[in-house]
């Protein structure tokens, strides 16, 4: 078939319009789910086949990491038949806010630095090639024209790839201000501006290589700079993804899903068993236990019944509730919890780093100099342009900010490295100066010097027939405390006992029959027992007397020495939880805290840490939960596990990587020596200027041998931080 042809361009390029259109149209929806008990890569294979298996599903892909699964399907695929799907193979899953997300992954501009950096890179080896044969004894008309190939390949890789420099430096001095990329910018023009002035006048030397070697290393660092950024997002983000973006409306008798920016107060909606809250609320019907442990830390479900007020985030877990909106969208507790974790962010990001102090007093001075150099030189020269514009470069180059600018990067690699073979990967470019200047550590109790799993702890005290009874009714339930029950007593190799009328009672308990005789295992209230100090759940068989199983959480490796250690430093210590303060109190007196406080909300502890900040604190707060993320923000530095929540790891400036604790008294010291190197690095440079400069400023330097001086001075800076390894 022969193309038609049109009678003007836009009707020419108009089926390729359409076509463009056709491929914009949705033809397959993406859904997030958050998988908070995938841990190794059989969960992964186990996830990723049961959902492709699916009808309908397109692709899958796991995020072992983030704890993320990433599905392609058909439209009509929703995130509950999803949810559904991996409950069957015993995987727990949530929907996250695909959107929100995907603009979290987007990074436009660390693709736009690496470009200019291989642009950088690739101009800087061709014009070294060329600059060697000059070097190696190339004369008059074969070293202009290398010198003319140099220009042709520098000046425009320069003009694209120092773009960033050049638009920092021109909106700071817009405003009558300066940056360490004013300096930065004008070293490079006038190193470009100099050589070819050089080739036009058929000079001996040319510094294209020296331009192109200064943007390149500057970028490398920038680009590192900006990944290391990257890999802090928002924690208010990852929060505000948890929110559950649909709800079940009851409209009549009926039941519609409708977006929560839909629902208004006084509205209700239905949550099923093992569903997210998606508003604060009310229960008007049902009965079932919430797990709070999200928002709270309180690590043992809690009753709900009618008349129980209900928080957006919570879990519930075990029968179906009737809730009345009483918030929603933005008003709920969820999201003020993520406004809180926003005007924390934006606080600790207003901290100056030690290389932008001393930037801001150095970028000035170096300009300073380098006008007088070049008046001087007019004014001693008797008017030679030349060689007054010769030194004033020459001046810029050698005070050019490398130094400085390796200063803190230098030790912080070498620091983050010690660190990092140490189990800990810190997140945030200043994290390690505030780390040293610490005199408060505030320290989260469950998930953090706990291990956040209830343990059976009286397994030995009860008789095989109890046990076997215990176990039939335990694995019936999905309950935190009925599933570590379970697994206690049939890792002993006890058989469950032959039940039935099984039947499990939201809010209270199991319940069955078994030899003809009531049996259950649950709420102390419910059984007709007395509710001890201790986490616990009740079994009664018939008539007899209820059997208290108890459990504890234990603790973290390494907590002990940590907590120990940190003491030695001299750091006040306070452990802040919202668990129970019988649990609270018993864990804070056996590590030995100073302080203590139990039932703390979210926003107690955020609280908590503003007040101590204002009278003049340095705290470096330890947390793993959704309720610690405002206070991990709030505080001057944050360290959270890796088995910690997305939001909390992202809020955090340090990540833990193993279980062990004990490496959390050392990153405290490690930080100190690492502020100590950077001002050590400083008075290198300031040594370095304060030689180089006179020299420079007499006469005796050409930009070459200024090139080579700032290169000696910016390997010193390095050697001194190696120190630190």
């Amino acid at each position: 078939m022969c193309a038609q042809i049109a009678a003007c361009p836009a009707c020419s390029v108009a089926p390729s319009a359409e076509e463009l259109a056709k491929m914009n149209e949705v033809v397959e929806a993406r859904i997030m789910l958050s998988l908070p008990t995938v841990h190794c890569a059989a969960c992964i294979t186990a996830v990723e086949r049961e959902l492709e298996r699916a009808t309908g599903v397109h692709s899958a892909r796991v995020n072992l990491t983030l704890k993320r699964v990433s599905i392609e399907a058909d439209p009509d695929i929703t995130a509950d038949d999803m949810t559904e799907l991996l409950a069957g193979i015993g995987y727990e899953a949530h929907e996250l806010d695909a959107g929100t997300l995907r603009a979290t992954e987007t990074d436009k501009r660390g693709r736009e630095l690496l470009m200019r950096l291989a642009v950088a890179g690739f101009a800087m080896m061709n014009v070294m090639l060329l600059s060697i044969s000059v070097w190696a004894g190339a004369e008059s008309a074969t070293r202009d024209l290398f010198h003319w190939i140099s220009a042709i390949i520098a000046l425009p890789a320069i003009a694209f790839s120092a773009q960033p420099f050049f638009r920092s430096a021109w909106s700071v001095l817009k405003v009558r201000r300066l940056n360490m990329d004013v300096p930065i910018s004008l070293a490079i023009l006038l190193a470009c501006a100099l050589s070819l002035y050089e080739v036009t006048q058929s000079g001996e030397h040319a510094y294209f290589d020296a331009a192109l070697s200064l943007t390149f290393f500057l970028l490398a660092g920038r680009y590192l700079d900006h990944r290391t950024r990257a890999i802090a997002r928002s924690a208010a983000e990852e929060l505000a993804a948890l929110e559950v973006p649909r709800a079940e409306r009851f409209e009549g008798d009926e039941l519609v899903t409708v977006p929560i920016a839909e629902l208004a107060v006084g509205d209700l909606v239905r949550v099923k068993p093992g569903g997210r809250m998606p508003v604060d609320g009310v229960v008007t019907d049902g009965q079932s236990e919430l797990d709070r442990s999200l928002l709270t830390g309180e690590t043992v479900p809690v009753y709900a019944g009618p008349d129980s007020v209900v928080s957006a985030g919570e879990v519930n877990l075990t029968g179906p509730l009737t809730v009345r909106v009483t918030a929603a969208g933005e008003d709920t507790s969820l999201h003020r919890m993520a406004d809180l974790v926003a005007m924390a962010e934006s606080s600790k990001n207003r901290y100056t780093s030690l290389a932008d102090k001393a930037a801001g007093i150095y970028a000035p001075g170096v300009h300073l100099l380098s006008f007088l150099a070049f008046v001087g030189w007019m004014v001693i020269s008797g008017g030679d342009v030349r060689l007054s514009l010769n030194i004033a470069v020459a001046v810029l180059i050698i005070t050019c900010p490398c130094a400085l600018g390796l200063a803190v990067p230098a030790v912080t690699t070498a620091a983050s490295g010690r660190l990092f073979r140490r189990g800990m990967l810190i997140k945030d470019a200043t994290a390690l100066e505030r780390l040293a200047e610490v005199d408060t550590v505030v320290f989260d109790k469950t998930g953090t010097l706990t291990e956040g799993a209830p343990e059976l702890t009286n397994l030995e005290e009860f008789k095989p027939r109890d046990l076997q009874v215990a176990l039939a009714l335990a694995q019936a339930s999905s309950h935190p405390l009925a599933v570590s029950l379970a697994t206690a007593v049939s890792g002993a190799g006890v058989e469950p006992a032959g039940l039935s009328d099984l039947c499990e009672v939201p809010g209270y308990g199991v319940e069955a029959t078994w030899n003809g005789e009531t049996v259950r295992l649950g709420r102390a209230a419910w059984v007709g027992a007395k509710a001890g100090p201790q986490t616990a759940t009740y079994l009664q068989i018939g008539t007899a007397d209820p059997l208290e199983f108890t459990f504890a959480d234990h603790l973290r490796e390494g907590a002990d020495k940590a907590v120990a250690a940190l003491k030695e430093q001299g750091m006040k210590l306070l452990l802040i939880s919202g668990d129970a303060p019988v649990a609270v109190e018993k864990l804070a007196r056996r590590l030995g805290f100073d302080e203590w406080v139990a039932e703390a909300l979210p926003e107690d502890k955020a609280k908590r840490i503003n007040a101590l900040t204002q009278k003049g604190a340095r705290v470096l707060m330890v947390g793993d939960g959704l309720n610690d993320t405002a206070a991990l923000a709030a505080a001057h530095v944050s360290i959270s596990p890796a088995s910690a929540l997305d939001a909390a790891r992202v809020a955090s400036d340090i990540v833990l990587l193993g279980s062990d604790m004990s490496p959390l008294a050392e990153a405290t010291v490690i930080a100190r020596k690492a502020t100590r190197r950077i001002k050590e690095n400083f008075a290198i440079a300031a040594g370095y200027n304060a030689i180089a400069v006179p020299i420079a400023l007499f006469g005796f330097a050409t930009p070459l041998m200024a090139a080579l001086a700032m290169s000696a001075s910016s390997i010193t800076v390095s050697l001194n931080a190696l120190r630190l390894r």
